[in-house]
């Protein structure tokens, strides 16, 4: 079944038809630069979320079942979700109702208090770790970063270079350093897995709450270190770090995570997404002068 577009008119007949309680509240899209799902504002007090991309089906279930199991360990404000979606209308993917959780993200909002957030997002990781993660699902990025890029950094850095938007032998000597890494040898754990400022939640200036668990799995906690560099300065990653009670190999593979996030993302979506481009801009660039040092 091809998926119809994804528009308030569909919104509001998918919760006429499955929430009753809830038709007639008003519908809203919510702005979004992200890729894997719609987002729209029922009422003041509920979410919608439809995944639109083909790789996000899966999410929404993932989400409904561990979510609510997770929140209670969790130090910051997670999504709760208060309804179960099916397919229906013509849409053809299984989608949730949350309770709205009020703020805006870091990217529209950036934070003001960057070591207030630097200790609380360092704290959060600890707390996702620390659940018991059996039974759950692997991560899309728990393994090495080699199996999320699959030979995609090479011609990146080449390409990016080749317009002068990177030094090419600098970031591939940073590169080849990161494939020197040990790998994790530890048990899996829980991850967020996309720790980036649209998926954080500000309000007053301050970090409030913590998104989007489409990426949710468990694997290597390296990923959930990106927050580093993609979000943080020099000055607060050292707070960030020692919060997050990680070694230095994790702290290496996560800084190499976000050298190669940060570089094949602004290779691919650069004239697609400038959100996305521009976050992982400044990823790489804050991640790649670490390893002059």
């Amino acid at each position: 079944m091809a998926t119809p577009d994804i528009d308030t008119a569909l919104v509001e007949r998918l919760i006429a038809a499955q929430f009753p309680a809830w038709a007639g509240l008003p519908v809203r899209e919510v702005d979004s630069a992200g890729t894997d799902n719609a987002m729209f504002r029922l009422g003041d007090e509920y979410a919608v979320r439809l995944p639109k991309a083909e790789w996000a089906v899966g999410q929404a279930e993932k989400e409904q079942e561990w979510l609510p199991r997770l929140a209670p360990h969790l130090t910051l404000p997670v999504p709760a979700p208060v309804g179960r979606g099916v397919p229906g209308e013509g849409y053809d993917r299984p989608w949730s109702v949350f309770a709205w959780l009020d703020g805006t993200d870091a990217y529209d909002e950036p934070i003001a208090d960057l070591a207030h957030a630097a200790v609380e997002l360092g704290r959060f990781g600890v707390s996702l770790r620390r659940v018991d993660a059996t039974g759950g699902p692997a991560s899309w990025r728990g393994g090495p970063v080699t199996d999320w890029e699959q030979g995609a950094m090479r011609p990146a850095i080449r390409d990016l270079g080749a317009d002068g938007t990177i030094d090419a032998d600098a970031a591939t000597e940073a590169w080849e350093s990161v494939l020197r890494l040990p790998p994790w040898r530890g048990a899996p754990v829980w991850t967020h897995g996309d720790l980036l400022p649209g998926n954080l939640l500000t309000r007053d200036g301050r970090l409030h709450a913590v998104i989007d668990f489409g990426g949710l799995g468990t694997g290597d906690p390296a990923v959930d270190l990106m927050a580093a560099w993609s979000l943080l300065t020099p000055d607060t990653r050292p707070l960030f770090r020692e919060a997050a009670q990680v070694d230095d190999a994790t702290w290496a593979r996560g800084r190499g995570w976000a050298l190669c996030w940060g570089v094949v993302t602004e290779h691919y979506y650069r004239g697609r997404n400038p959100v996305l481009a521009t976050v992982a801009h400044r990823t790489w660039t804050q991640a790649l002068p670490e390893y002059g040092t």
